[in-house]
Parts: C-alpha cells; sequence; structure tokens
C-alpha cells in the first residue's frame, strides 16, 4: 500500500475514471496506458512458432505489464501458466528437493486460483503432481518434469509457461538446473511432450548467467538457455502510441492540448522509457495541473506545464533514479564509460562482447543506435550529469561556490539573463585561474561551465546536451528556464577558420530551435586572446561569444 500527502493525494483517493499509472502494472480498464496490441501480436508470432525466449529490459520498462496483457492475449489458444518468481522465496532455492516441491505448490495454486483459473489441464495429473511433491521425500527436479511432460500431453489446448522476474533466482545453481531441464525437454520434444513455449523475463540476460552466478568459472560458456531465441521486438513507447494515450484522456478531459506536440515533447525526452512516459503524464495531470502558476488543466497540458513536469521529475527521488545510480557504484567500469560519453564526447561502438557496454544497456543507461552506444533518453542524461557534477567534492569546486554566491543575480523578473551568466562565468573563472593559466581539454571546459551553470538554475530549470553534436570538438546545451530555451555552444579555440564554422553551425542550430538569438563559450589559450563577450550578427541572428 501506497500513501499519499498533500493535494496529489486527494486526487487519487477520489478518482472515478482513469488515470495515469507510474507504479505496477498498467491495466487499460483503469489507466491511460499506450496501446500495445502489435507489440503482443508480434510476441504471440514467437509463441505460435514454439519458440523459448527472454525478455531482459531495464526496470520498469513495462515487462509485468507486457506479460500480464499477452497472458489474456494468448489465453483463447493456449493453456498459460503465469508464475513470478518473487513469489519464491531464497530459501527455497537451497536444494532441488525444496525447490521443486515450492514450484509444484506455486503452480498448482496458479493454475487452481478460483478468480482466473487455467484451463485444460487434466485434473488426474494435477492431482499426482500435487501428491507426489507433498509426500514422495526423493521428489526433485528430474520427476518435477515427468509429470509436467505429462500435463503437457495431456492438456487440451497446448501449454506456454511465463515466469516473470527471473533476476530473483539468477544466483542460484538450482536454477540452472531447472533452465538445464526446460533445455533438455525443449531438444527433445518430438519424443517428450513439453511446453509450446517458454518466455523468461527479467533484466538479466538469462543466456550471460553463467557469468554472474560463477565467475571463477568462466571458462565455461555454454549455457543452459542456449535454446533461446533473440528478442528483437521494441518494447518502447512509439511517438504515435503516446499521441493515442494522450487522445483517450483528451476525450475525457478536454483540455484543448496540442496532441502532437505534446507527444512529441514527451518521446524526445524519454525516447519511449515507459516509466519516464507515464511518470511525466501524471505529474502533469496531478501535480503541475492546479499550481500556481497552471491553475488548470487546459494550461497544464502545454510545452511550459511540460518542462515543469520534467523539473519535478529531475528533482525527485524514485526507486528508477536510485536503482541507476547504484548501479554506477556497482560497476566502476560502467561509469567510466557513462562519464566518457558524456563529457568527453567519446564515441563508443557498440561491441556485444564489452562487458561495460553490456551493463550499460541491460540496466537501461544506454542503447545502441546505428552501431554507437548513446545515453537512453535526455532524463537519464540530466541525471547522469547532476550526478557527475555533485559527486564527490563539486561542490565545494571554486567555481561552483561562485555561481551559488551570485545565483539571484541572473534572474530578471523572472526570466533568466544567460548573458550576464557569460559575463559573470568569464569574470569567475579569471578571478580563479587568471594568474595560473592552465591549459585543459574540451571535458573539463565542460565540465567547469556545468559546474557554473547548475546552481544557477537548479531547482527551477534544466538542461540537456543535443546528441548530434556531442563529441571531441563541440558541445551545444539547450537550457529550458520557464519555458524560455537557449542554445550554448561549448568548444576550445582552435583558429578563426575553425572558430567562423562553428558560429555558422550555430546559426543554422538556432534555425532549428526557431531562436533569434544564440551563445558560444570558447576556451582560447592563445597568449594573446582577448577575454569578455561580444555580440556579432550573422544574418538575422545575433551571436553572445564569451572568450576565457
Amino acid at each position: 500500500m501506497i500513501f499519499l500527502s498533500g493535494e496529489g493525494a486527494c486526487k487519487n483517493l477520489n478518482r472515478t475514471g482513469r488515470y495515469f499509472n507510474s507504479t505496477g502494472v498498467c491495466d487499460p480498464k483503469r489507466h491511460y496506458m499506450v496501446d500495445i496490441q502489435e507489440r503482443l501480436k508480434d510476441i504471440k508470432k514467437m509463441v505460435d512458432a514454439g519458440e523459448y525466449f527472454t525478455i531482459n529490459k531495464a526496470r520498469q520498462y513495462g515487462k509485468t505489464t507486457t506479460i500480464r496483457a499477452l497472458k489474456e492475449c494468448l489465453k483463447k489458444e493456449y493453456a498459460v501458466i503465469s508464475l513470478d518468481f518473487q513469489m519464491i522465496g531464497n530459501e527455497e532455492f537451497e536444494n532441488a528437493h525444496i525447490f521443486s516441491a515450492a514450484f509444484s505448490a506455486y503452480l498448482l495454486r496458479t493454475i487452481r486460483n478460483r478468480h482466473d483459473p487455467v484451463s485444460g489441464l487434466e485434473d488426474e495429473i494435477l492431482d499426482k503432481l500435487d501428491h507426489m511433491s507433498t509426500v514422495d521425500p526423493l521428489f526433485s527436479l528430474g520427476k518435477l518434469f515427468v509429470i509436467l511432460s505429462e500435463l503437457c500431453d495431456t492438456a487440451q489446448k497446448p501449454v506456454v509457461l511465463i515466469i516473470d522476474e527471473v533476476d530473483s533466482a539468477t544466483n542460484n545453481q538450482v536454477f540452472l538446473d531447472f533452465l538445464a531441464q526446460l533445455r533438455g525437454y525443449f531438444l527433445k520434444m518430438e519424443e517428450l511432450p513439453t511446453f509450446q513455449s517458454v518466455i523468461l523475463a527479467g533484466v538479466y540476460d538469462v543466456k550471460n548467467m553463467k557469468r554472474k552466478i560463477r565467475p571463477d568459472e568462466s571458462h565455461k560458456v555454454n549455457s543452459p538457455w542456449n535454446i533461446a531465441a533473440d528478442f528483437k521486438i521494441d518494447m518502447s513507447l512509439p511517438e504515435e502510441g503516446i499521441v493515442g494515450m494522450l487522445r483517450d484522456y483528451e476525450t475525457d478531459h478536454r483540455t484543448g492540448m496540442n496532441l502532437s506536440e505534446m507527444a512529441s515533447l514527451i518521446y524526445d525526452y524519454t525516447s519511449g522509457y515507459p516509466f519516464l512516459v507515464s511518470r511525466i503524464c501524471k505529474l502533469i495531470d496531478e501535480d503541475v495541473a492546479g499550481s500556481k502558476k497552471f491553475p488548470d488543466e487546459t494550461t497544464a497540458w502545454t510545452k511550459e506545464g511540460f518542462l515543469e513536469a520534467v523539473r519535478k521529475l529531475l528533482s525527485e527521488k524514485n526507486t528508477l533514479f536510485e536503482s541507476l545510480m547504484g548501479k554506477l557504484q556497482d560497476y566502476p567500469e560502467l561509469k567510466e564509460k557513462v562519464y566518457s560519453i558524456l563529457f568527453a564526447g567519446e564515441k563508443v561502438v557498440f561491441s556485444p562482447f564489452d562487458s561495460s557496454i553490456d551493463v550499460a544497456i541491460m540496466f537501461g543507461f544506454a542503447k545502441s543506435k546505428d552501431g554507437t552506444v548513446i545515453i537512453s533518453n535526455r532524463i537519464f542524461e540530466t541525471i547522469l550529469y547532476d550526478f557527475f557534477l555533485t559527486a564527490g567534492s563539486a561542490q565545494n569546486h571554486e567555481i561552483f561556490q561562485m555561481a551559488s554566491q551570485n545565483k539571484n543575480l541572473f534572474i530578471r523578473n523572472g526570466h533568466l539573463d544567460i548573458e550576464l551568466v557569460l559575463k559573470k562565468y568569464v569574470d569567475s573563472f579569471d578571478s580563479i585561474y587568471g594568474d595560473n593559466p592552465e591549459k585543459f581539454n574540451e571535458e573539463e571546459g565542460r565540465r567547469r561551465f556545468l559546474l557554473y551553470l547548475r546552481p544557477i538554475i537548479n531547482g527551477t530549470g534544466n538542461y540537456y546536451i543535443e546528441p548530434e553534436t556531442r563529441n571531441a570538438r563541440r558541445m551545444d546545451i539547450v537550457v529550458d528556464y520557464r519555458g524560455e530555451q537557449f542554445i550554448i555552444e561549448l568548444k576550445i579555440w582552435r583558429g578563426n577558420a575553425y572558430h567562423e564554422r562553428g558560429e555558422k553551425q550555430l546559426s543554422d542550430y538556432l534555425d532549428y530551435f526557431h531562436l533569434e538569438k544564440g551563445y558560444m563559450l570558447s576556451y582560447n589559450f592563445n597568449k594573446k586572446k582577448k577575454n569578455g563577450v561580444k555580440k556579432i550578427r550573422i544574418g538575422d541572428r545575433v551571436l553572445v561569444e564569451a572568450v576565457v
């Protein structure tokens, strides 16, 4: 049970219709959600083909919601037994006998559940399983699977086994032996009746479980689940699907929102990560709407209301963000790889044999796009930047302290004066490093400016980095502050010709954002440089250039 306080709690308790859900399984009868019927059809094709496979995705990626819906989708043609290994305690994996008895009891409870029984299975075989698992002191995996084979053989419909949260069993040798039994019957299905399809769901790829269970036996490469077909179905929520979900909401609430614009914003920031999509919508509906600045749903379902929801999301402490940050501490190689992508602009080529990349993708930090590893979405990217900027002694950094002391100077009538931010940064940089100029790379230059920017906009605005410009020579920061956007290009000075190309690139980029003014921060280590801020005009665009 979850207890909420404040206005959001009252809204939840008084609901009579559907609402956005960001905790637990989504149900189309109770929640606004993206239609996943096409996804279910694609998964059903794999089941129809008799394939065994794993749905391994990061936390809160809609696995359980998909499995619940898949069970309903398959019911007409299959006897579907859907289990959750979280329901089996760790002590029940102590040995094969204890596990086999516990698994049998759970299986029977599921099949004979009076609220949602699994039909088409022979009671005589179920009674046999119940009896043997209870009274036979030698009952183990071998005997369990003999009876399961009989159950599949006598069933009125092909039997499909689904097991969610297999991660809870991945540290146990018994589970490996369980997978080996499934594999053995799969390979002999022509002579030994078995399940039509087996679907395992979790974060970890079961094919790689040898490495996780026995790191000291890494020379053993055979996996008990090497029979699994590749699961290539996209589990993210497409932009057109988000439009459909918002259309359902709009039918009920009549906000007048621009559906395509709102869906595009949500997708641009989340890349369709299910939890993030639902959470942003929930924040707009329950927290932003009815606030002082956004008094009703009409004002909340706008770009400004969306950005306010993003700000709230980035400032909250939820289980997904905590899990991601915890993984950075658990996997130093992952932390190093993510840092190099964010600050050094490293172009990491995707390789399935790079363990740190494998971990980054498995936990949802990153994904492969056109053969390159990128951070999964803007929300994660901003969370990760903040993590690295505030880690250790970052907040004690002089540049951070100077921005914190002067932060009130930069907000005028509720608007961020980004030109003044650049001017003061140049002054602060010169004050700290002027007597001892040091040459550093783009990575450090980016970190120092973001350290300066963060306390100024923290709590009110947010920022993200345009992925197309994150490389070893250039980075464009997009700052959102109360609905206003500012584009700031960071770079190291490499001569006039290179600098002029950068100015042209920034001008073209402003066209894309429909902005008239852009900003450039250059680190120039030429002894004859002239520090300061100036304005230049390129066509009908104004560029504010700061040089340190």
